[in-house]
């Protein structure tokens, strides 16, 4: 139970809030109440086009990185939650393709929200974010692997 807790309920967590993302919620509408003010208290003579790309920008960066903590939570509750056992590749296979099964029911989820526009684009920034993600993992598990090298005096 307590690996349960420790590694897997971090990651159920994270798909709450990327399904909830996907709600009438976080549409652009609703977004758009919070940054528009914002980027106008910062910048106040900010075109609205500036301010509509401002907006799709931040948005797809946010796919992105929902997606690459989802692959980075998913990594973590296989290696470090489960018994099993393969090759980093088949791993980073595996999680990668998972994570592009959620992007796009989630894609299809928004589909039926009135508020959003399901689309398959966001799917191929999320699993770009999924694979950034994976990517950070690879780096971080090959220098922790690395011998710590002291320089001789």
């Amino acid at each position: 139970m307590k690996r349960f807790l420790k590694y897997w309920l971090p990651l159920l967590i994270w798909l709450g809030v990327i399904f909830i993302g996907s709600t009438d919620l976080m549409s652009a509408e609703h977004t758009s109440r919070l940054l528009v003010p914002l980027l106008l208290w910062l910048k106040p003579d900010i075109t609205a086009e500036a301010i509509i790309q401002v907006h799709f920008l931040l948005r797809k960066c946010v796919h992105l990185t929902e997606y690459a903590i989802l692959a980075i939570l998913l990594r973590r509750a296989l290696y470090r939650g489960t018994n099993l056992r393969a090759k980093p590749w088949v791993f980073f296979m595996a999680i990668w393709f998972v994570c592009g099964i959620f992007a796009a029911s989630d894609e299809f989820h928004q589909s039926f929200v009135p508020s959003r526009t399901a689309s398959l684009n966001d799917v191929l920034v999320d699993i770009s974010g999924a694979f950034f993600g994976l990517a950070v993992c690879l780096v971080v598990a090959r220098k922790q692997k690395s011998p710590v090298r002291m320089n001789s005096v």
